[in-house]
């Protein structure tokens, strides 16, 4: 099981097709919405698939429920924390192979460059040239990434996710900012916000937090090309990591095939290989530093390294994905509310509770 988005399906689906060829193993693949991806219930999909394309917020829970098959990591290199995120409890739990932090997006065929700073990105948000997807989970990743880089990062062990004083600033921070935005935003996931950009009459220049998808950034792959950049802010911290891992179901009648064959889509291989060449954003660190690579994907790479490199990777305890959602929503009142002071404090509370 894997996500609807040819960014999570079609790298896939060539690599089962070489695989298949190799070792007589055939492995069919079906999707998800982004949507269900972000909030599915891992053991659900545990007890009906033998592969499963998963994120690594997930992983406190399915550690304690024991639902995945403990992966060795030998030979794994994956780019910035995305192999430490898929630890916990002393295993591993998915192979990295698919990277992403939350980076700038502009359209090269409107503007000289992509934004430098947030003064720049805020007023094209006046001008009505930008958006942000703030769909849960995105308004609490966007709150992530911005506390980040206030230099005050959101916790993860028990107790408060962020002091009150710099949790209402970086609110605040993102309230002045999406009070600019299209209240469409509230409804928008990254792949929603990136198919209106990518429209030729697109007025949308500029999507400041999003998660980067290297697909538009290959020319051809939609009517305007998408340029992706580091974050226009000025803090020492990246945005909030993202990206995928390939997880062996505990339920698996064919675990030991299951097993080599995720280790094979997250070899450097696979990765450097047929996985980019049919669209995949590999998650292994020779990927990401391949200069032909770079060159044929509009140098999506090189252009969003450094962010990668320093995410700031969520909490991942086995209450944190019922917390996700319940805060990102919250996130999104307060942005349109205005009670921040009320939204840290209720945030902080359920997080202790998780």
């Amino acid at each position: 099981m894997t996500w609807d988005h040819p960014r999570g399906y079609d790298p896939l689906a060539a690599c089962s097709a070489i695989w298949r060829d190799r070792t007589g193993v055939d492995i069919a693949w079906e999707r998800r919405s982004l949507q269900d991806f972000e909030s599915y219930p891992v053991e659900e999909l545990a007890r009906r698939y033998d592969l499963i394309v998963i994120d690594h917020p997930h992983v406190g829970l399915v550690a304690r429920d024991r639902c995945l098959l403990p992966l060795d990591e030998a030979g794994q290199d994956a780019i910035g924390p995305s192999l430490a995120s898929y630890r916990w409890d002393g295993a591993l739990w998915a192979l990295p192979i698919d990277a992403a932090t939350q980076v700038q997006a502009w359209r090269p065929d409107l503007l000289a460059a992509a934004p430098a700073d947030w003064a720049e990105v805020t007023g094209l948000a006046r001008d009505g040239r930008v958006l942000v997807p703030l769909r849960s989970p995105h308004a609490l990743m966007a709150f992530y990434t911005l506390a980040a880089n206030c230099g005050h990062p959101c916790g993860a062990e028990p107790g408060p996710l962020i002091a009150p004083e710099h949790g209402v600033a970086a609110l605040e921070k993102l309230r002045q900012f999406t009070a600019w935005l299209d209240p469409a935003c509230f409804t928008l996931d990254p792949i929603a916000v990136f198919e209106r950009m990518a429209q030729p009459d697109a007025r949308i220049a500029c999507a400041p937090l999003i998660y980067g998808y290297v697909s538009y950034a290959r020319p051809g792959f939609r009517p305007a090309r998408i340029g992706f950049a580091d974050l226009p802010l000025p803090g020492s911290a990246g945005g909030t990591l993202g990206g995928t891992g390939m997880a062996v179901s505990a339920f698996s009648a064919a675990p030991e095939a299951a097993v080599a064959a995720a280790r094979w889509f997250a070899s450097a291989a696979a990765q450097t290989g047929p996985y980019t060449a049919a669209g995949g954003q590999p998650a292994h660190r020779l990927a990401w530093h391949d200069a032909a690579l770079d060159a044929a994907n509009g140098s999506f790479y090189a252009a969003t390294r450094r962010t990668l490199e320093r995410s700031y990777v969520r909490p991942r305890g086995p209450g944190y994905m019922a917390f996700q959602g319940w805060a990102s929503d919250r996130v999104a009142a307060a942005l349109q509310d205005g009670a921040l002071r009320a939204a840290i404090d209720d945030i902080n509370a359920a997080f202790a509770r998780s």
